[in-house]
């Protein structure tokens, strides 16, 4: 998913970070005071909710259970996460962490899942929900869990944020951005977009061939988001969408798309449509959405803004 026609904007900044590539465009050069400040807020990000880093606090909150003080930032995620929970009847949450270890999206990528996870994966229909615990099987007092306070672990649990969590880490960036008096500029995170300033033309790109797309939308000061199970797939159905209900990665759904005012929201919309119809999402999140099964049928939300060509 990218920008397929702007208004030229002269300088764009391309770098590396939390795995993935992102892209800055802005309407002026970033600084180098700006740059920094923007580099080391997503190591922050990184060092406290990466399961892929030895020193993060999800590394830690993996190998036992303790006390632990919740990110100073967390409190916009943990209640875009509790409205997906909630929204999802429990597909969409953050304890995914040790199913998509099991089935080889670890630490090290070495995408070698264990025995019991292909066992478990390939009987249809195979209930096994036990293995994605509850918030209340995690903590010993739910309501403890809010920014800045220290919550008591009960077990030793894998947390993964990728549901909502690089959506969220674009709007950090974004609101830097906006702080420093840029009013024009797209911040692209690898499918992840959000856009200030005059309206930019955006594909949907196929899920199943890249050179092509489903449809065009235009996106001005809000978020585009993106999901595909074809994007992180490592087997014979094997990705890293786990619907948190079974502890399996979901088949039906093959990519979704997501609009809304911010990007964790549009985020974790995008990740929610393969579980929940769209319309249900809209009234919910105020979230447009878009979503395309693995048999090519779609459906979006009525009011989504953008030109679907099948």
């Amino acid at each position: 998913m990218a920008p397929t026609s702007a208004p030229r904007e002269p300088e764009a900044w391309v770098f590396d970070a939390i795995g993935t590539r992102w892209q800055i465009d802005t309407d002026r050069e970033v600084p180098s005071a700006l740059r920094q400040a923007i580099a080391a807020r997503i190591d922050q990000f990184d060092r406290d909710y990466s399961r892929f880093r030895e020193d993060s606090l999800v590394t830690r909150l993996s190998r036992s259970a303790g006390a632990y003080r919740v990110p100073a930032d967390a409190q916009p995620l943990i209640d875009v996460y509790e409205r997906l929970y909630r929204a999802t009847s429990g597909a969409v949450t953050p304890f995914v962490g040790d199913t998509l270890v099991a089935l080889g999206y670890d630490a090290q990528y070495s995408l070698v899942p264990a025995a019991a996870a292909v066992a478990a994966v390939a009987p249809a229909g195979q209930d096994v929900g036990a293995t994605v615990p509850r918030l209340a099987d995690v903590v010993d007092d739910a309501s403890a869990l809010r920014a800045g306070s220290v919550v008591h672990t009960t077990r030793r649990v894998t947390v993964d944020v990728g549901a909502a969590g690089k959506g969220y880490l674009v709007d950090l960036v974004a609101a830097l951005l906006d702080e420093a008096g840029f009013d024009t500029f797209t911040v692209d995170a690898s499918g992840d977009l959000f856009r200030r300033g005059t309206p930019i033309r955006v594909a949907l790109e196929h899920p199943y061939d890249r050179s092509k797309a489903i449809g065009v939308v235009e996106l001005g000061d809000g978020a585009l988001c993106a999901s595909a199970t074809n994007r992180r797939a490592w087997g014979n159905g094997l990705h890293h969408v786990i619907d948190g209900r079974t502890g399996l990665p979901t088949p039906q759904v093959a990519a979704t798309w997501a609009l809304a005012a911010d990007a964790r929201t549009a985020d974790g919309v995008a990740t929610a449509l393969f579980f929940t119809d769209p319309t249900a999402l809209r009234e919910e999140f105020g979230a447009d959405g878009v979503r395309i099964f693995s048999s090519g049928r779609l459906e979006r939300t009525p009011t989504f803004q953008g030109e679907i060509f099948v």
